[in-house]
């Protein structure tokens, strides 16, 4: 199995699940985008202490005082060059202590157009923290149940009148993921923007026999949300979209947040680079279609509209104060089972990285990473316009880890991605 095969395989593994640099603004003010060179210099050099500060939870964060802007910059751009992130946007928000928003390097390499905090981003597997509610939804209603094997509702599924939508959900269900399959490799690489079909996805997985039996360990599969969509599409009649956008979408209140039908790409957005290509040379994939992620990573969104979403899926509740998930059904979603990951557990669709709730996103040319720690009610999302990797470890896990070394370090954020090797 080739590299670049292995790396497909998460379309956004982690959270996990989770520039150009802009003035510098006060706490609680975002910052205005100004053309700017791919990293932009000028910072002063940080020096003096910033200890933590108490918060109204405690020693949860350290508060973004002016010093902490600047070391954030400082972090921010260091890791931009180590890592060679074309554009990146940054967003900080915490309780009475007020925000860090800011966009660094470059949307476009070719015209210099600077990255900004509006733009659209592709978020890859953050898409399964949308598909996973809206199974918890259908749960709530009373039209599914976790612990009802897949076979009920799909047929030919391997191993399917024993594998759970729990299993499913939780990463345990011993089916092998597509994306790692050679041929849709090919396939993908080929013609990145032809359609695929889920029952084509779901046909590169059952060719292969089943890797363990269903609950046995914790393994990250793209085929296990694909199931998942198709069992929503059963129970409700609706098409997978559209189910979201009238049941999970719109009652959170999200204007810009989509699931694309084929290829579109709402304006503004930035390009993005990716080295997942069939010669391995660096591609701009901004206008592939991402139906291969389908209920597993085809979705869009923007910096604003993931903080609110951050805080729904973390406490399921809508901005109102009402909730989206009953409180049982999001007790068992945030109840985690152990990973091959140290410090991180995975629950129903959504990873607790050291008490960092929720999911980050991995797909040709963009990544994302989009958190929240309810102990401190403290948000982070970070987006980027590459998923290519920085000595082994996805960019978003780079910047979430070097971010909460700064602002949480009781609970610094370190995701690596997993070893692709079976």
């Amino acid at each position: 199995m080739s590299h670049a095969s292995k790396r497909l395989r998460r379309v956004a593994v982690v959270v996990t699940a989770v520039g150009t640099l802009v003035a510098v603004p006060s706490a609680g003010g975002a910052a205005t985008a100004t053309a700017a060179p791919p990293y932009a210099t000028g910072i002063a050099a940080v020096t003096e202490a910033d200890p933590p500060s108490p918060s109204a939870s405690g020693d949860e964060v350290r508060k973004l005082t002016p010093a902490m802007e600047r070391k954030l910059d400082a972090t921010v751009q260091r890791v931009m060059r180590e890592t060679k992130v074309p554009g990146g946007i940054v967003g900080i928000w915490m309780p009475e202590q007020g925000r860090y928003v800011k966009s660094f390097g470059v949307a476009d390499k070719t015209s210099r157009r600077p990255m900004s905090p509006d733009l659209n981003m592709r978020i890859g597997s953050e898409t399964k923290t949308f598909t996973v509610t809206a199974l918890l939804e259908l749960v709530d209603k009373g039209a599914a149940s976790l612990d009802d094997p897949i076979g009920k509702y799909i047929s030919d599924v391997p191993n399917g009148d024993k594998i759970t939508l729990r299993e499913l959900a939780g990463m345990r269900s011993g089916l092998f993921n597509y994306t790692q399959d050679d041929d849709f490799f090919k396939a993908f690489t080929s013609d990145p923007q032809r359609p695929f079909t889920p029952q084509q996805l779901l046909d590169y997985a059952f060719k292969h026999p089943v890797l363990f039996p269903p609950g046995e360990k914790f393994d990250y599969c793209n085929t296990n949300l694909i199931l998942l969509g198709l069992v929503i599409e059963q129970v409700s009649g609706q098409h997978l979209g559209d189910y979201l956008q009238h049941n999970v979408i719109d009652p959170v209140g999200l204007k810009d947040t989509l699931f694309p039908v084929a290829n579109e790409f709402p304006t503004p957005h930035s390009q993005g680079y990716t080295n997942q290509t069939a010669t391995g040379k660096v591609e701009d994939a901004a206008d592939w279609n991402p139906s291969w992620g389908w209920a597993a990573g085809a979705m869009i969104s923007d910096l604003e509209e993931l903080r609110v979403w951050a805080r729904t899926v973390a406490t399921g509740e809508l901005p109102n104060g009402d909730f989206l998930i009953s409180p049982a059904t999001q007790k068992q979603r945030l109840t985690t089972s152990p990973t091959t990951i140290p410090g991180a557990g995975y629950g129903l669709g959504i990873f607790n990285v050291r008490g960092w709730i929720g999911h980050n996103g991995s797909l040709p040319g963009y990544e994302s990473l989009t958190v929240y720690l309810p102990s401190a009610e403290t948000t982070l999302v970070v987006l980027l316009n590459t998923d290519i990797d920085y000595k082994g470890a996805e960019p978003s896990t780079v910047f979430g880890e070097a971010i909460t070394k700064l602002i949480s370090p009781a609970h610094v954020f370190n995701l690596p991605a997993e070893p692709a090797a079976r």
